[in-house]
C-alpha cells in the first residue's frame, strides 16, 4: 500500500530544497496533447538518503491515478472543507509517477494529464502543490504554497500557429505575502530553476525570449530561469511562440 503521508513529506521537503523544475508540454495540430510538470530531487536524496537507508526505506516506483485514489478516499474526502474538496477534484485527470531510490540518490516526480485544448488547463504548479498534501489530516505546506494558489493564474493559448504562456497578478496583496514568506527559504532554492520544454508541430519561426534554444528540428524550445525569481515574478515566464506555416 502506498504510504500518502510518507510522499506527501517527501512532496513538501522538495518544494524547499534546491530541485530542478520542468514543465513540459506537447502540442499537436488540432490544439490537443499533454502537460506534465516535473522535479529532479536528487541533491536533496543525496542529503536524507543515508537516513533513508538506516529507517529500512525501499526504492520505489509508482505511478498514482487521482482519479481513483479520489474516489477510493471519497469518504474521507466528504469530511473536508468545499474549498479542499474543490481543489482535490481539479486533480482527478492527472496521474503522478514518483521514483525514490536512496542507494542510488536518485528522486523523481512527474505530474501530468491530456488534454483537449490548452484552456483546460489551470496552472499545474499548483496541482503540483496540491497533491503534496493529499491525505486527509495533512496540514503541512510550504513556503511556496500559496504563491500560484491564489495569487497568479496562468493562462495557455494555442491559435493560427500562435502560442502563448501568460501569468497574470490576480492579488498583489497576497503575492507580496508570498514573497515575504521566501525569506526563510532563499538558501534552499538559490540552486532551483523552473525550465519550459514546449513541443509543437511545426518548427517555431519565433519567440519572445531571447534567451530560448531550441531542438535540431527547430520544434522543440527551451527556456530556464531562476526559480526564486520566477517565484517572486510570475511573468518572467511568459511567453509568445509563433510557428512556422
Amino acid at each position: 500500500m502506498f504510504k500518502f503521508r510518507f510522499w506527501s513529506l517527501l512532496l513538501v521537503l522538495a518544494l524547499v530544497s534546491a530541485c530542478n523544475f520542468t514543465e513540459e508540454i506537447y502540442v499537436k495540430e488540432d490544439g490537443s496533447g499533454k502537460i506534465s510538470i516535473n522535479f529532479d530531487g536528487s541533491e536533496m536524496m543525496g542529503m536524507m538518503g543515508e537516513e533513508l537507508n538506516k529507517n529500512g526505506e525501499k526504492a520505489i516506483d509508482s505511478v498514482i491515478s487521482f482519479k481513483s485514489f479520489l474516489e477510493e478516499k471519497k469518504d474521507s474526502i466528504a469530511t473536508l472543507s468545499a474549498e479542499n474538496q474543490a481543489n482535490l477534484k481539479k486533480l482527478e485527470p492527472f496521474e503522478m509517477h514518483m521514483v525514490m531510490n536512496p542507494e542510488t540518490n536518485e528522486m523523481k516526480f512527474d505530474l501530468y494529464r491530456d488534454f483537449d485544448d490548452l484552456n483546460e488547463i489551470s496552472d499545474i504548479f499548483k496541482a503540483f502543490q496540491d497533491a503534496s498534501s493529499l491525505g486527509p489530516g495533512s496540514k503541512k505546506q510550504s513556503p511556496t504554497s500559496n504563491l500560484s494558489n491564489q495569487a497568479t493564474e496562468i493562462d495557455y493559448a494555442f491559435k493560427a500557429n500562435s502560442f502563448k504562456r501568460t501569468a497574470r497578478v490576480v492579488d498583489s496583496a497576497l503575492l507580496k505575502q508570498s514573497i515575504d514568506s521566501l525569506a526563510g527559504a532563499e538558501m534552499f532554492l538559490s540552486g532551483s530553476t523552473y525550465k519550459l520544454k514546449y513541443h509543437f508541430p511545426k518548427r517555431v519561426k519565433s519567440a519572445s525570449v531571447e534567451a530560448a534554444t531550441f531542438s535540431a528540428d527547430g520544434k522543440t524550445l527551451y527556456y530556464e530561469v531562476d526559480f526564486l525569481s520566477y517565484m517572486k515574478n510570475p511573468d518572467t515566464l511568459n511567453i509568445e511562440v509563433l510557428l512556422e506555416e
